[in-house]
Order: C-alpha cells, then sequence, then structure tokens
C-alpha cells in the first residue's frame, strides 16, 4: 500500500521570514491542512495548525521558530508520491515528526500527516492487540510530587506523558508536557512580563495534582490497537494509558500514536528491523554498528530473539569541546519480553554505549529472573514426586 490516496494537496506555502501573524490569518481564512515553509526555494518544514496553538508564541515572531521540522534540527523527511506506507512511517519515527512534504519528482506535490496514516490503515490495526506493541516500561509520578520533577522524568526519558498514581498506586491522572506549557502560559498571562524567577521557583514546586487531567483514557492490553487508534481520534489525544481491567486502576503500560506508526513500520525478514529515532545524530555510527552491538549482547541470553529494536537520541544543549550531550534510549521487543536501557554521553557512540551497558545489566538480569522461575518449576515438579 502506498500513500498516493492518503497524502493531500491541501497545503499553503510561505517564506521562512513570514511572521506568525500572517499564518495564523491563513488557517483562519483557507484551513489548508497544512504550511509548508520554504526558504529560497528550500523545504525547511511543516506547520500544522495544533502545532501553531501549542507553540505559544508571539504574532510578530518568524514562522521558521516554530516550524515542524525535526525536534534534533536535523534535515526534514521528504517522500515522494508513490512511497510505500511502511517506508513513510519509518520516515517519520525517525525524524520525530508528524507530518511531511509529498515530492512528484522535484516539486512539492503535497503533504501527509500520521493520523492520516491512521485513518487510512485503522481497519489493519484489529488484528494487532494493544499488549503487541504497547510501552511497558511506564514511568509514573505519584499525586503529591512537584511539576518541576516531572518536568525532570519527562525529559530524562524522552516521554510526553506521566501517568500519576494515588498512594496506594492506583492510577488517578496524567499529566502531559502540553500541561506544563498551557499552565506556564496562563500563569505569565495572568502576572505580566516582569522578573519571574520567584515565580517559577513557585510553579516548580506545585503538586501534580493541581495540573493532572482526570479521569484518565485508558484502554487493556487485550483490546485491538484498531480499538485504541479510534478511542485515540474520538478524544483528540495521542496516547492512552493500559491497565490491567477496564476498571482502569493499575497502569500497565502506554501506548501512543508513534508506537502505532513505529509498528507499522515492522518488517518479517529475518534480520532484526532496527529503527532509530533522530538519525541525524548518529554521527560515526551506523545502523548496522549499532545492530551488530545489540545482537551481541542479547546473545549472551541464547532463548531471546530481537523482533524489533527501537533506538532513541535526544540531544541537549550543553556540549563538550563542541560535542553535544546525548541522551540514548534502547528498546527491545523480543521473544522473552520488552527491555531497556539509556544513558547519556558526549557524542553519539559514548552515549549508545552508555546505554548498551545498562541494557546488558537488565537483559542478564532478565536471564537470571528466568533461570530462577526454571529452578523453581523443577524444585516443586521433584517435591511432587516424594
Amino acid at each position: 500500500m502506498d500513500i498516493t490516496n492518503i497524502a493531500v494537496q491541501e497545503f499553503v506555502e510561505v517564506e521562512a521570514d513570514t511572521r506568525v501573524s500572517k499564518v495564523r490569518s491563513i488557517f483562519d481564512r483557507e484551513n489548508p491542512k497544512g504550511v509548508v515553509v520554504m526558504d529560497d526555494g528550500e523545504y525547511v518544514g511543516i506547520v500544522a495548525e495544533k502545532h501553531l496553538l501549542q507553540s505559544h508564541v508571539e504574532d510578530n515572531t518568524k514562522v521558521s521558530a516554530v516550524v515542524g521540522s525535526s525536534r534534533s534540527g536535523g534535515k526534514p523527511p521528504k517522500v515522494t508520491r508513490y512511497d510505500d506506507v511502511r517506508e513513510v512511517c519509518r520516515m517519520l519515527v525517525e525524524a520525530d515528526v508528524k507530518i511531511a512534504p509529498v515530492y512528484e519528482g522535484e516539486n512539492l506535490w503535497g503533504i501527509v500527516d500520521a493520523d492520516d496514516i491512521l485513518h487510512a490503515v485503522k481497519e489493519n490495526l484489529r488484528a494487532i492487540d494493544v499488549d503487541d506493541i504497547a510501552s511497558t516500561s511506564v514511568v509514573t509520578m505519584l499525586e503529591d510530587e512537584h511539576v518541576g520533577k516531572a518536568i525532570n522524568r519527562l525529559r530524562e526519558n524522552g516521554i510526553s506523558r506521566l501517568p500519576i498514581l494515588n498512594e496506594t498506586g492506583e492510577l488517578t491522572g496524567i499529566i502531559t508536557t502540553n500541561d506544563i506549557v498551557e499552565f506556564v502560559v496562563r500563569d505569565e498571562e495572568r502576572q505580566g512580563s516582569n522578573d519571574r524567577r520567584g515565580d517559577t521557583d513557585r510553579m516548580l514546586d506545585i503538586p501534580v495534582y493541581d495540573l493532572m487531567s482526570s479521569p484518565v483514557q485508558t484502554i487493556t492490553s487485550g483490546e485491538t490497537v484498531e480499538e485504541a487508534v479510534a478511542r485515540m481520534f474520538e478524544n483528540n489525544i495521542s496516547g492512552l494509558v493500559v491497565t490491567a481491567t477496564p476498571s482502569g486502576s493499575e497502569v500497565v503500560g502506554v501506548i501512543t500514536k508513534t508506537d502505532v506508526l513505529r509498528a507499522l513500520t515492522h518488517t518479517e525478514e529475518e534480520s532484526m528491523d532496527v529503527q532509530i529515532t533522530n538519525v541525524n545524530l548518529l554521527d560515526t555510527l551506523t545502523r548496522e554498528d549499532i545492530g551488530a552491538d545489540i545482537t551481541s549482547v542479547v546473545d549472551k541470553f541464547q532463548e531471546m530473539n530481537v523482533l524489533h529494536a527501537h533506538v532513541r537520541f535526544t540531544q541537549h544543549k550543553e556540549k563538550l569541546r563542541g560535542t553535544p550531550l546525548l541522551r540514548c534510549q534502547l528498546r527491545l521487543r523480543t521473544t522473552q519480553g520488552q527491555v531497556a536501557g539509556s544513558g547519556e554521553g558526549y557524542g553519539a557512540e559514548h552515549a549508545f554505549h552508555v546505554a548498551l551497558d545498562r541494557l546488558e545489566r537488565n537483559v542478564l538480569e532478565l536471564k537470571g529472573v528466568k533461570a530462577d522461575e526454571e529452578y523453581r518449576g523443577q524444585l516443586l515438579r521433584k517435591l511432587n514426586q516424594l
């Protein structure tokens, strides 16, 4: 299946120095799917109306400052009109964007966005269960923990949402990066633009309970991905908390639209499928190097086969002699369940190997748990024979 019938021509082209106020008026007047930003004929990126609303920038800001290109600052993805859906999903995930330009030859033909792809393939997703693709390494917070800690958790783990639990471990709410941005902007508009250092400290000390959304939209692990996507669209959200039961009190995972896009890239080839988000940060590393290193770690657990590997690089502002500080997150979906590792370092190679060390420890720990379970089973069988 290609994107011929998914991509649309509902876009308006503007120059990179166009003011945001003009772009807002374009959305109000013409209601395009997106605004394509060009710089002297060179593609820069795309702005969607939702992205513009969430950016909260001043009207006199140049649109290039809020353009929907790669968050890592790399080269934005370009797809052709007849590209396969699987490959387009891969490009969107690896560039960490939700919308991309579509070319026919050398000419810009239209745009394609993730939501349109999910709408087009939704019926095909009924064969996949939520449990097959949801992330089970869930980062959570308690209701009385502070917003400052939430910001650190979101940044450190490269995620956009945190399920909130009460003191007994039950799900009571969720907080997202957009919730925090909305709160900060509202507070600034109310207080004015004087010295805000004291106000910032006060905001960071607010408990997440005061900002979280409740009730939380949830889904159980046994429901289909088709049902999950439908629920996201119905509620205009990009992710759901996965719970053990329909009552939704015990958190067992999180599923997002990005997880679904990533699943659409999976192949049936025997070689390990390695997907890299923000691939432009690799420097001297190659996809083959990463695959080989992951394989060498997993081979220490002979019963483990990797079905899919996701590697995500996130760049921080800090640098050491010109080399940026990167965070690397590894997540493997294997025949023995999910296993992950993360770490930070200067440059992609350093960050990757710190994360790989963490992954290796987790693989060996999982191997030990499986060995203990096998030993307990053997012991129980022997006792039953007595």
